[in-house]
């Protein structure tokens, strides 16, 4: 269950909240209010409903919107996000970096994505050569 909440997390929360749960990102530390750190008593200290309510209703005036559907009462996905922020604390370096390929890429990341995998396949270059330093002759085999 972690697991599956650590990946919704990664996708949808992090931008804003960091895989960790500090709000230690460019957008979270920019918000008015900022993003808290959630791994703190602040948060810590709300009830698992009350973290839930503000995962689906979000909190008016801050940069925190509502996550939940029309008609959801129990959304499922919401509660293990409840779970996962009980446990932001025990986070392992490992799971941090499995978290970040969780994380939504930018288009420009994307497409050098793209390039890179282009070039594996015998394409293109996947980006122009840096002419400032010297190079090897290229050899074809």
């Amino acid at each position: 269950m972690l697991a599956d909440a650590r990946g919704h997390f990664a996708d949808h929360c992090a931008i804003c909240h960091g895989n960790d749960g500090s709000g230690n990102t460019t957008i979270g530390r920019n918000l008015y209010p900022k993003a808290p750190d959630m791994r703190l008593d602040d948060t810590q200290r709300l009830t698992d409903g009350e973290l839930y309510y503000i995962i689906q209703d979000g909190i008016r005036m801050t940069g925190m919107p509502a996550w939940g559907k029309e008609g959801d009462e129990n959304d499922e996905d919401s509660w293990k996000l409840v779970h996962l922020i009980r446990h932001l604390h025990e986070l392992t370096p490992a799971q941090l970096k499995d978290m970040e390929g969780m994380n939504p890429k930018s288009p420009a990341e994307i497409e050098e994505e793209r390039r890179d995998q282009e070039f594996l396949r015998g394409g293109a270059e996947p980006a122009a050569p840096d002419t400032t330093k010297p190079t090897a002759p290229h050899h074809k085999h």
